[in-house]
């Protein structure tokens, strides 16, 4: 059986040069995750990842900046990955972005030049 997982991308800038609380930074990734699953709650990838709960496979993976998390947030809209850009309200600030849960082979080629998440 494939493996099926889903990335969720964070910006690094905002522990390191803004100086985000851990937990504020957490709770951007849970919002995306949150709308990605509702968004995309029918869709035949997510109902198997949600089929097992104690094995969802998640990668937190960072990115340095807005402009980056921007421009992935592009390449996959112009490549058809369904997934969610979580904009901080009401400052209106991009902080994450969660992929819909994926056969980890169709996605992991956009994101191999990313880091996990670190503290």
């Amino acid at each position: 059986m494939t493996e099926i997982v889903q990335y969720v991308l964070v910006r690094g800038d905002l522990l390191k040069t803004f100086k985000w609380p851990i937990g504020a930074v957490i709770a951007q990734a849970c919002h995306a995750c949150t709308a990605v699953t509702h968004l995309f709650y029918n869709d035949s990838h997510m109902q198997d990842y949600l089929t097992d709960l104690d094995n969802m496979h998640k990668i937190i993976l960072e990115v340095p900046d807005e402009t980056s998390l921007n421009t992935l947030c592009a390449q996959l809209k112009d490549n058809d990955i369904q997934h969610k850009l979580w904009i901080e309200q009401p400052e209106n600030i991009p902080t994450c972005l969660a992929i819909k849960p994926y056969p980890k082979d169709k996605v992991k080629s956009y994101f191999q030049k990313y880091k996990l998440l670190k503290l």
